[in-house]
């Protein structure tokens, strides 16, 4: 049988003076909203797609058709507060996360580019696709992905919440394992910190609520160009 256990922590960083980035983690949800940057109320936007989504881990277990539901949901109140209010028209955010649902099953949800890795064995893997323009030249094989890392685009995200038609979220099944790790983050972390940096974070606190600390220290520390959030969910067995 397996266990939870989670750590979080979020930093506005060095240069904004807001933080828009959301998030909610427990009951079984794991989520990390970025509101959108050069768009009104990006604060407000992720704070309304966590507080709709977050609803879910009322009716545990839930399954991926309630988990898109929500995700639909959470789109509608986005248009419908911006059509209320003039000041937040057009707002949009970007909702990652991870979701345990019925039959002891894990959904790893995604919209824009916030991210979920996967850490095991001293190996970090990306488990979500960025929805954005560099991504989308990277894929056709236009862009290197080093390249893509300083690209005068990369914030252009292709894919949010606060659009019509309503987004349709990308959700991977998976398998728990004991002793996978779980990093749930907004681009604040992976704008500053490298794979092998996050890795080695990741690798060094066993204690996931130290393990998010350390890696929003180390990307304000980096530059803190943006909000950095994040989420670490350990899944250990109960002996």
């Amino acid at each position: 049988m397996l266990t939870v256990r989670y750590g979080c922590a979020t930093d506005v960083g060095r240069l904004r003076s807001e933080n828009q980035d959301s998030m909610y983690a427990g009951d079984g949800l794991y989520l990390v909203a970025d509101g959108m940057g050069g768009q009104p109320a990006g604060d407000v936007a992720s704070k309304l797609a966590i507080a709709e989504l977050s609803t879910l881990a009322e009716r545990q277990p839930i399954t991926a058709a309630e988990l898109e539901a929500g995700v639909r949901r959470a789109n509608d109140r986005l248009l419908a507060d911006g059509r209320q209010d003039p000041e937040r028209y057009g707002m949009g955010t970007t909702l990652t996360g991870l979701a345990a649902l019925a039959g002891d099953r894990w959904a790893v949800l995604n919209v824009g580019d916030s991210r979920v890795y996967r850490y095991a064995d001293g190996r970090l893997e990306q488990l979500t696709v960025d929805h954005s323009a560099v991504q989308q030249l990277v894929d056709a094989g236009l862009l290197d992905p080093r390249a893509a890392l300083r690209h005068p685009r990369r914030n252009v995200v292709t894919r949010s919440l606060g659009t019509e038609p309503p987004p349709v979220p990308d959700i991977e099944l998976r398998d728990p394992a004991v002793g996978e790790r779980f990093l749930v983050c907004s681009d604040g972390l992976t704008n500053e910190l490298s794979d092998a940096e996050i890795a080695t974070l990741l690798q060094e606190s066993e204690d996931p609520q130290r393990a998010a600390t350390q890696l929003v220290e180390q990307a304000v520390l980096a530059g803190g160009r943006d909000n950095v959030t994040v989420i670490v969910v350990q899944l250990d067995e109960i002996g």
